[in-house]
């Protein structure tokens, strides 16, 4: 079977809501959903940091494949993370979501072990060679230490169905130097809300987005804005948006984003533990950068309706 993904646009780091008993929350997540196909976002990611993977059960990821799938109906891409341990763990959990109808996957280098890059070069060509799933390279060194070179996607390039890269370097000239280094081989998306907006000027293919999850009209105009070349609109946005952009490139961004959600109506604040919710000064101080930024939220429009 023959599997396409444009990997392009807005995708969703999407949260996975739980209740106050500690279940995933499936009708909230439902609610988020609808607001992102709404606002127009180009594809969905599943159970990645954002979604809090690691205190995932199987079975609850597959639960919001499923769900994810079906609201979506085929409008756009469903991708599911993969962020395991042991290479055997992500060649299964690959194959759980080739076989819960996943169209792609965003893929991270092994966790909790620091490989060199000849295990990160053999553990992304493993798990490539188990699925003809389209797969998006998560490069984030910054946060998981092991970084992805020229060098290695150099060595993934003969593999066809690695075909992206979620940018989180947070070195705006990787873009360039990918670029240079394989052309449109691979597709770009920027991975960090904060540098969105120039790495889609600089030539980003699409943003892997954190903020979304609490306001996806914004986000996806911002993006349309950008390819529109209306860059004076664009700027005018990202410097409202940019206090709130920060809250994706703290620790607890989670936490931070889930209140952001909470307080736009599309999800809720409950963490799943280790996590504990926010409270005290730090609690005052997110809530007082997300209220200022709803106070003075801006009225959109499309770019095609917008003054030159």
């Amino acid at each position: 079977m023959q599997f396409s993904v444009n990997w392009q646009g807005v995708y969703p780091a999407l949260l996975t809501p739980f209740t106050a008993g500690d279940a995933v929350d499936l009708t909230l997540f439902e609610t988020n959903l609808r607001a992102q196909l709404s606002a127009g976002v180009h594809g969905l990611i599943l159970s990645g940091s954002l979604g809090e993977t690691s205190t995932l059960t199987r079975s609850e990821r597959l639960e919001l494949l499923d769900k994810a799938i079906a609201v979506s109906a085929g409008q756009v891409p469903v991708i599911m993370n993969i962020a395991e341990a042991s290479t055997r763990d992500a060649i299964a959990a690959a194959r759980d979501a080739e076989a819960g109808g996943a169209d792609g996957l965003m893929l991270l280098p092994p966790m909790r072990y620091f490989a060199d890059s000849r295990e990160t070069v053999a553990f992304f060509r493993a798990v490539a060679e188990s699925t003809p799933l389209p797969i998006m390279i998560y490069n984030n060194p910054v946060d998981y230490k092991i970084p992805v070179t020229i060098a290695m996607f150099e060595e993934l390039a003969t593999l066809p169905n690695i075909q992206a890269v979620k940018e989180s370097t947070r070195d705006l000239t990787n873009l360039t130097r990918m670029r240079n280094a394989f052309g449109d081989r691979y597709k770009l998306l920027c991975g960090v809300d904060t540098l969105a907006l120039e790495a889609l000027l600089l030539g980003a293919d699409g943003w892997v987005a954190g903020l979304v999850d609490a306001f996806p009209q914004e986000t996806v105009h911002l993006y349309e804005l950008a390819l529109a070349g209306k860059l004076d609109k664009a700027r005018a946005l990202y410097r409202w948006f940019m206090p709130l952009l920060e809250l994706d490139i703290h620790p607890k961004l989670v936490q931070y984003i889930k209140l952001a959600a909470t307080a736009t109506g599309i999800g809720s604040e409950y963490v799943r533990a280790p996590r504990l919710m926010l409270e005290g000064e730090e609690r005052s101080r997110v809530e007082a950068i997300i209220q200022t930024a709803i106070a003075s939220r801006p009225a959109l429009l499309r770019p095609e309706d917008s003054l030159a």
